[in-house]
Order: structure tokens, then C-alpha cells, then sequence
């Protein structure tokens, strides 16, 4: 079980498809909130709910800073990512609450 810590995410709708890139200090509260729709915007809209890929930081400002320059990156370079850790597109939800 993932516990609290900084940490940088991608959520997708599915293989290649709409992506997402967050920060949070609660990775397991952050995307169940994802899941379950629970805040209006741009996962709830698109429909963007599975965890692909996620990174955990020792500090805010760290995962801040990589959330940044991740989502400055090409979707080539976050496909890249994605598959780098996860190449089946698991959603790794249940990896982390486990």
C-alpha cells in the first residue's frame, strides 16, 4: 500500500488514449476521487480514470517540478513513459491500495 507521500501520476481512458497528469500528496485518495468522479474537470469530462503510470517524490516542490515538466513534454514522451513502467496499460489502482 502506497502511503502518503508526494507523487506525479498519469491517468488514462485507456490504451493511447486521453491522458491526464496530476500531482498529490495522496496518490490512493487522488485517484479514487479520479474513479469515482468526485471533482468536475478534466478527468471526470473525458472520462480518464485509469492509473498508468505514477512516481513518488521525497518533497512537494520535487513532484511539483516533474508534473511541470512532464506535462511540457510531446504525448510521444508520455506514451514513452507510460510504457516504460507499465507496457500493458494495467491500471495500477489496485497495485497501490493492495
Amino acid at each position: 500500500m502506497v502511503e502518503k507521500q508526494p507523487s506525479v501520476y498519469i491517468l488514462a481512458s485507456e490504451r493511447n488514449g486521453t491522458l491526464y497528469t496530476g500531482v498529490t500528496s495522496d496518490l490512493i485518495k487522488r485517484v479514487w476521487e479520479h474513479k469515482n468522479n468526485v471533482v468536475d474537470g478534466f478527468s471526470k469530462r473525458y472520462n480518464v480514470h485509469m492509473l498508468v503510470w505514477y512516481e513518488m517524490h521525497s518533497t512537494m516542490e520535487t513532484a511539483i517540478n516533474r508534473e511541470k515538466r512532464i506535462k511540457s513534454w510531446n504525448r510521444q514522451w508520455k506514451l514513452d513513459l507510460i510504457e516504460k513502467m507499465n507496457p500493458d496499460w494495467k491500471d495500477l489502482y489496485e497495485t497501490i491500495i493492495s
